[in-house]
């Protein structure tokens, strides 16, 4: 039925063979990348937000999907025929798992790392169904490439239909998914999903079964391979730039996201984006029809890599648009150029789940060195630039006149430039400039001119550029103002400035707390915390009712309300990240945590998990103040979640809710969750910015108190339930419905 003919009908045969295959590859891939937030979903309100977790799930979908290509791997040394049968088999046995579920009880444990407790759910839940699915991609390009299609001879266009795929399932979930259906829902479709999915892979098996039996499937047929044997150790470097052509682009994805969204547009979802443009690059590499060649690509790298290299050392924020324009397009030709180049040195179909397992390793390295490594070993977003400059060095070279040596040069010109550099920048602080826009370009501008010239030496240009990134970065030449301190955790980097007049702690673009450097006035609460603003009215207003007081505080920053403490009261911080804590206990830059009145604490750790440990009916008031950046913790918002802070509130004590967010409105999901819990609510916007220091805040408070609405004053307004949005839930929640 496969064979080759020259009758219409055989031609005909070949599209509907190849749009299953296509189909498998093309779902496989979606349902793999609905399932990654789905389950994400489900842990976050059993073991919170703590890095532990973020880490471990990260740590375990990167191994499961090397353990998928390394499955599929060893599956395709086994005879063609016993290759299918082998995974609808177990294709057919893991569905008797479905739909996946996290079991009750299972939970973070105690105060200690939950990693293990983490993987060990997530194998149970989706481990072999995850495992199966990715192994998909290169199975059934390889099982493609024994048929008779002329397309056989060269399957990797069927790359294309995966991350197609991908991007589908990225953009659904968000679009589509997650604001129309439960988590219970969405299990249900996913499931449904796999069953399709198996029974698609059983007709591309009974393709390949068949397409054994015909001569024309020999084994020996001759396959257009590109490389020598990778069995030979002549291809060992081969396998070196395959990892290291998969692992830069893989680093450079979490670099621009991580800056991007910290450091000059905090918005949520827009981690969607440069992840969408990483898998179009896969599309557009391995697609049948190229157009361009990664050394096309190379020659224009440099021209938007120079002017980013500016960007970054002055650490520019403004204009937003075109600043992320260009990070985004530095990582989209950047990641062209060396998926392009996996493309060009591809082997045979022989050696395709090898060169795919390959590619696994470096996305992996790439994805771990900046998940794992660099939040330990760097104090700011330094992998990024490290990526963009190894992509400068990946770029594809003119091979050398005969008996000519750039070695020597490649290493002279960069160390001339380092050193320039080094002098110029002792000369701005000379020169009375550091610290500004004139002492930086005065130290890194004619630098980076040199560096550009040698773009057409790819060695000489990356090294040379490096040398200006790393020696400006060492010296602190951007021109943001004074930079009193800096550290990083796994939640981003911290830096705390000098104004001259106060300190103050942001993490991007978000100020998470201020206080001014006079002894005389290091006792007012500024920003979102004023005595006048919202939150200031709510202490006033418990001062009346509720004296002496036991307040739980959740989000610690620079421990601002720390300030409205009064003696014979207690104050318990919940804090997620240890370097906030580090920082609010300075003393050399804040003193709110250290001149308080009240007896105070703080505990680390998720507070969802940390505050359901604490005694019943013991607070007469919890704030809540975690939502003011982009990536806000959803599972402090659910109707479960205040529930449970309910259960730990005294009789006549509030819920207050810090909810100021430059592009979320979550004054209708508060409304939902204060409706469906019968409690009584009110929320203030307050513009008032007149006061020095004072910023303007949005808050919300809501009680089972009745009595708590004539309390407060003339300025809250009562909030009110929005039947247009859906019930945020444990089982529901929809941050797209949440966009002003």
């Amino acid at each position: 039925m496969l064979a080759p003919c020259g009758d219409k009908l055989g031609v005909l045969w070949y599209a509907p063979v190849r749009a299953l295959y296509t189909l498998a590859i093309f779902l496989g891939s979606a349902l793999l990348f609905l399932v990654q937030p789905m389950i994400a979903k489900m842990i976050l309100p059993r073991f919170g937000g703590a890095p532990a977790v973020w880490t471990a799930s990260l740590l375990f979908f990167q191994a499961s999907l090397l353990l998928g290509y390394l499955y599929a791997h060893g599956l395709s040394k086994l005879k063609r025929q016993v290759q299918p049968f082998v995974h609808i088999l177990l294709l057919g046995l893991v569905a008797f798992t479905l739909p996946f579920a996290i079991p009750a009880g299972i939970g973070a444990v105690g105060a200690g790392n939950p990693t293990l407790v983490v993987l060990r759910t997530l194998g149970s839940a989706v481990g072999l169904p995850f495992l199966l699915m990715s192994a998909g991609a290169p199975l059934l390009q390889r099982w493609f490439s024994f048929t008779s299609d002329p397309a056989a001879k060269d399957p990797y266009f069927l790359y294309a239909a995966s991350n197609a795929g991908s991007l589908v399932g990225l953009l659904c979930y968000p679009v589509l998914v997650e604001p129309n259906l439960t988590l219970t829902q969405q299990r249900l479709l996913w499931t449904f999903g796999y069953v399709i999915l198996a029974v698609i892979l059983a007709g591309s098996a009974l393709l390949l079964v068949k397409s054994s039996l015909s001569s024309s499937a020999d084994p020996s047929r001759p396959t257009q391979s590109k490389i020598q044997d990778p069995a030979t150790p002549s291809s060992s470097f081969q396998f070196l730039s395959w990892v290291l052509l998969a692992a830069v682009p893989a680093s450079l994805l979490t670099g621009v996201t991580n800056y991007v969204t910290s450091n000059i547009a905090p918005i949520p979802l827009l981690w969607v984006v440069p992840l969408a443009l990483y898998l179009i690059t896969f599309v557009a590499a391995f697609a049948r029809r190229r157009r361009l060649t990664s050394a096309q690509f190379g020659r224009w790298l440099p021209l938007l890599a120079t002017p980013l290299a500016l960007v970054l050392v002055l650490e520019a924020t403004q204009p937003l648009v075109p600043l992320v324009l260009l990070h985004l397009s530095v990582f989209v030709l950047a990641a062209l150029m060396c998926h392009t180049q996996l493309v060009e040195t591809r082997p045979g179909p022989e050696h395709l789940t090898a060169f795919y397992l390959w590619i696994s390793v470096g996305g992996v390295l790439g994805g771990a060195f900046n998940a794992l490594l660099a939040p330990v070993i760097f104090k700011t977003f330094a992998e990024y630039p490290i990526a963009i400059v190894a992509a400068v060095l990946l770029r594809p070279m003119s091979a050398p006149a005969p008996g000519a040596s750039r070695s020597r040069a490649d290493l002279l010109y960069p160390a001339a430039v380092a050193v320039l550099t080094i002098g110029l920048v002792l000369l701005s602080r000379q020169l009375g400039y550091a610290g500004t826009s004139a002492g930086t370009m005065i130290a890194i501008g004619l630098p980076v001119i040199l560096a550009f010239i040698a773009a057409d030496k790819p060695i000489r240009f990356g090294l040379s550029l490096g040398s200006v990134l790393l020696i400006s970065n060492l010296a602190g030449t951007a021109s943001t103002g004074k930079l009193a301190y800096v550290d990083r955790s796994f939640f981003g980097v911290h830096r705390v400035t000098d104004d001259g007049e106060s300190y103050s702690l942001t993490h991007g673009t978000t100020r998470h707390g201020r206080q001014f450097k006079d002894p005389q006035r290091r006792d007012t609460p500024l920003t979102y915390y004023s005595r006048s603003g919202p939150i200031g009215r709510v202490f006033e207003y418990l001062n009346k009712h509720a004296p002496p007081k036991d307040v739980a505080l959740v989000g610690l920053g620079v421990g601002t309300l720390a300030s409205y403490g009064l003696p014979g009261e207690r104050m318990t911080y919940y804090e997620i990240d240890p370097v906030v804590d580090h920082i609010a206990h300075d003393a050399r830059f804040f003193t709110y945590l250290r001149d308080t009145k009240a007896d105070l604490k703080v505990v680390l750790g998720d507070a969802r998990l940390t505050l359901a440990r604490a005694a019943e009916h013991s607070f007469d008031l919890i704030v809540l103040d975690a939502f003011s950046s982009d990536a806000i913790p959803i599972h402090l918002l659910t109707r479960e979640a205040v529930a449970g802070y309910l259960g730990k509130l005294k009789q006549g004590g509030l819920l207050a809710f810090h909810i100021s967010n430059n592009y979320l409105d979550l004054e209708p999901v508060l409304g939902n969750v204060a409706a469906s819990l019968s409690l009584y609510a009110y929320y203030d916007e307050d513009e008032d910015t007149s006061e020095p220091g004072k910023e303007a805040s949005t808050w919300v408070v809501m009680s089972p108190d009745p009595a708590l609405g004539k309390g407060l004053s003339q300025s809250w307004a009562s909030l009110e339930s929005n039947p247009k949005q859906l019930l945020w839930t444990d089982d529901y929640s929809n941050i797209l419905g949440a966009f002003k």
